[in-house]
This record gives C-alpha cells, structure tokens and sequence, in this order.
C-alpha cells in the first residue's frame, strides 16, 4: 500500500495546504473528481461574474434614463462573454500541467472514499476503476459541496442544469429565451439577474416566503420589488412534478399553505435550491470522522475533526460558502498542520456580496439574530437618496429601488453586523469588516492550552466599534456617506430607557 505524508481531497483551497507540504518536501497526494481549481475558479464566483458584469452594464444603462442619459444596447455578443469565462475556467488545464511536473505528488482524478483508518481508494475517471488503496498520515478534506437536487417526480427524464453543469457541458449555445429558477438564494438571484438583463424571461420558484433568506427582511423586500418589476416570481410554491412539452419544460408548483397547483413552462429549467454535503461520497464514517444532521464534516476551533490529523476546511464543513473564508481557513490549517502553534478560526465577521441587482452585501449578525444573541442593540439606516451623491445617481425618495444601509450595534457600540443593498455594495460594506477586527491583538500561544481568550478581552477600549467612523471626515459627496452618516440615525430597539441618539454627522431628512 502507498503511503503519504499528506492527503489532499479537492484541488480549490485544498491547493493552498498543497503547496506548503510540497515546500517542505513532503510526499503528497491530491485527489479531484471535476477541474483543478475547485468550485470557485470552474464553475462559481469567477466565471459567474465574467457573465454577471456586463448584465450590471445592462442594467445601469436601462438606469440612466432617469439622470437624464437614453441609451440602446445594440448588440450582446454571447460568443465574446462564453470567450472571456472560458478563458477563466480553462486555467485549469495549466494547473493541471503544473502538477504533473511535480514529482512529489501524485494526483488521483475521481471521487475518494475512504476505506478505514487514514485509507482510502479513488474511483477513477478512466474505466470506473478504483485505484489501490493508499494511506495518508494527515489528511485533508477540502470536498466542497455539491447542488442539492429537491425531489421532484419526473425532474431526471425532463432534464435541468445546475452550477456545475452550466459551467460545463450545458452551457447554452445563446441566451435562453425563457428560464425556470428553482430557489431563492445567493445562486439563484445572481442567475436571475443575468438573464433577466439578457433578455430571458426568467420566473423564480421558491418554497419559502422569502427571497435571500440570509439576509435582513426589508432587503429581501427591496430585491423582490426590483425583480418584479423584471421577472416572475413564486414564494411559498414548491416544484413537485416536471415534464417536457414539445421544446418546453413543465413544472407543477404547489402552493405550501393552500395546496393549490399552477403550471410554469420554459425552455430551460436551473436547479439553485442549495448546497448538499460531499461526505457521503467520502464515506468518511469508515474512518471515524464525524458529520452534523445535515451531513456536513464536523470540525473545532482549530478545523480539526472528531479523528486525529484529519482537518476539513471550505464548503466541506457547510459554515460560509464563500472562498474568501477558504481561503482564511486554508491558512489557519495550514499553520495548524505545520506549526507548533495552533490557530483558531474566528467566523465572527464573515463577510459577503450578493452580486444580483441590486447588489448586496452582509458582515455579522441581523438585527433577529443580534436579538436571539442576547445583544441589547442600537440600529441604524440611511437611504442612497438621502446623500447629494445618491441622488446624483438617480434615487429618489420612494423609489423601488432605492438601496439602503442597515448598522446594528450593541450597547457598547461594537459592531454587530451591518447590510447594504443598493449599487457598490461590494465596496461599502469592506470597512465594516476591517472595524470589526480592528483593535484586537493576536492571542498569546498559551492560550491554546487552555480557556480561549475571548475576543473583547483581546481589545483595546475601542476595538470593534463605529468610533473610527463617527470620528472621521467622510468624502462629499460620496456613497460613503450613505454608511458614514448612518451612525447618525442611531435608534435603540431593545434597549430599556434610553433617549434617541443624535450626532453632529447627521443631516435633516
């Protein structure tokens, strides 16, 4: 049997791990069942956005009108869009050239499972064989996660496409000319929004009584709005049977209160209803690694599992899909693996963009979650049309789609979470992370001994509040405004006898 110093499953940020054991000479082995690179590179974020900013453009011309600019889209040029996010997604193919020059790794192409302790086999592309059983002395999952497909009767004869295939096989020839939606999250709105602006006529169908449940009510209101006004959209319906029609796909929707049925038909159906854990392809049970109800890979402080030296980071462990927090705990497990000094993962100020239109970003809590929490909290908003520069861009007071942004703090003014939605949301949420860790020292090595040092108690007097911007000068006129002066409109919600709080920031609505 072979045997390795360390095993890698997933090529995304399983690659960052990689290349430190490489660096150290270490004996390797990298298991991957789709295109090196992982989720983000061949079939999320980044071809998404190849395809998701020139609908931005689209859709910021149709907005121009109202300052008084007309503008015709003469042409989409498909074939240039399909050029540029394929030339993203083929990156794989050097990455994959690149490690086939490196001797000490052996790179497996297929779906691992494991065969008992620290074991495992690969059932490999070529012939559906498995390969020999290997071993690794560390092992880390870096699985992702897959499309979770509902069960829907007839949906596997009618056909659909997911994340994972449009960027690959089913990618469309051409826009398609009508579209089905199946959920009402991150993936969902963000396609919603693609096609909608390339012409699709694009319905939605999502179980629950709300788009984009993460995030804060009034935001999910705003985005339903915005998107009525350019698509249809289902809540509370179900897809409980497809079928084809001639060219056209055919859901039966299912009211979730009443029971009462309704019919859709397009050309395409997309599957966005969430994300389902890999672990049980891994068989991970066969080693002693240890999964949540939901199937998703435990792990602690330190992205360690419930089985010595086996660490799981990214989609793997189901907390945040985003790469930017792969990213994060692809270092902190590989400091954990390769230093004496462990380092443990801190989810407190997660951030995310949801980069629909209109655009939205989210740190922290909501203020239901900051409630739930125990927090006694202050809340703040402002609109994009109360700032000189908000109206500059054509929002008005009233309007659909006037974005907006929400501060939520507690009594000592620390940063609980904070909400935008509304153009360059992706920007103006980004300081609000920094403060969120600012003033915060690095933990002593002897912590990890011992009780961990809680965050506050790492701070100094300051560390995490609104004080740096209540105290700073705020470009004018700027869309930095819209976050900076929202301080001023500071409101306690569940906070016993305290006075409305007035600054000098803020300005007469």
């Amino acid at each position: 049997m072979k045997e390795f110093d360390l095993v890698i499953v997933g090529s995304g940020v399983g690659l960052t791990v990689l290349n430190e054991a490489l660096e150290r000479g270490l004996k390797c082995a990298l298991v991957e069942d789709g295109k090196l690179g992982g989720t983000c590179l061949t079939r999320g974020c980044i071809p998404s956005k190849v395809l998701i900013y020139p609908a931005d453009i689209i859709r910021l011309a149709e907005h121009a009108k109202k300052v008084g600019v007309f503008l015709k889209l003469e042409k989409l040029d498909w074939n240039l869009l399909a050029e540029r996010m394929w030339s993203q997604i083929d990156e794989s193919k050097e990455m994959e050239k690149g490690l086939a020059k490196v001797p000490e790794v052996e790179v497996f192409r297929g779906i691992a499972e494991f065969t008992g302790d620290y074991t495992m086999k690969v059932k490999l592309h070529e012939g559906g064989k498995y390969s020999e059983e290997f071993k690794g002395e560390k092992i880390v999952l870096a699985s992702g996660a897959r499309s979770f497909i509902p069960p829907i009767q007839g949906i596997e004869e009618t056909g659909y496409v997911t994340n994972e295939s449009f960027f690959d096989e089913k990618f469309p020839t051409k826009p398609y000319e009508s579209l089905i939606i199946i959920g009402g999250g991150v993936i969902a709105a963000e396609f919603a929004h693609m096609f909608s602006a390339f012409g699709t006529k694009v319905t939605i169908v999502e179980m629950l009584p709300r788009l984009v449940t993460t995030e804060e009510p009034e935001i999910s209101a705003l985005l339903l709005k915005v998107f009525l006004k350019r698509m249809t959209v289902h809540l509370n319906k179900k897809a409980i049977v497809a079928r084809k029609e001639g060219n056209l796909k055919v859901l039966t929707l299912e009211e979730t209160g009443t029971g009462k049925r309704q019919e859709v038909k397009a050309q395409e159906i997309l599957i966005a209803g969430g994300r389902k854990s890999n672990a049980d392809l891994l068989k991970v049970e066969k080693t002693g690694v240890d999964v949540d109800q939901r199937g998703w890979i435990k792990t602690n402080e330190f992205l360690e599992t419930s089985k010595k030296n086996i660490w799981t980071i990214g989609d793997a462990n189901g907390l945040f899909q985003f790469r930017h927090k792969a990213n994060t705990e692809a270092e902190i497990c590989t400091q954990n693996i390769f230093n004496n000094v462990k380092a443990r993962v801190d989810y407190s100020a997660v951030p995310w963009v949801i980069f629909t239109d209109p655009q939205i970003g989210h740190v922290g809590m909501t203020e239901a979650e900051a409630i739930a929490s125990g927090h006694q909290i202050y809340v703040a908003r402002k609109n994009y049309s109360t700032v000189a520069k908000g109206f500059a861009m054509g929002y008005e007071r009233g309007d659909t789609d006037d974005g907006f942004f929400k501060l939520i703090v507690d009594k000592s003014y620390q940063i609980l979470g904070a909400h935008v939605i509304g153009p360059q949301a992706e920007t103006l949420i980004q300081p609000f992370v920094y403060l969120m860790n600012a003033g915060f020292t690095c933990a002593p090595p002897v912590e990890q001994v011992g009780t961990p040092i809680p965050k506050l108690r790492r701070a100094c007097p300051e560390g995490g509040s609104f004080f740096p911007i209540y105290r700073s000068m705020v470009v004018h006129p700027s869309l930095n405004e819209v976050t900076g002066w929202a301080i001023g409109s500071l409101r306690p919600v569940n906070i016993p006898h305290e006075h409305d709080h007035k600054h000098e920031h803020e300005q007469e609505e």
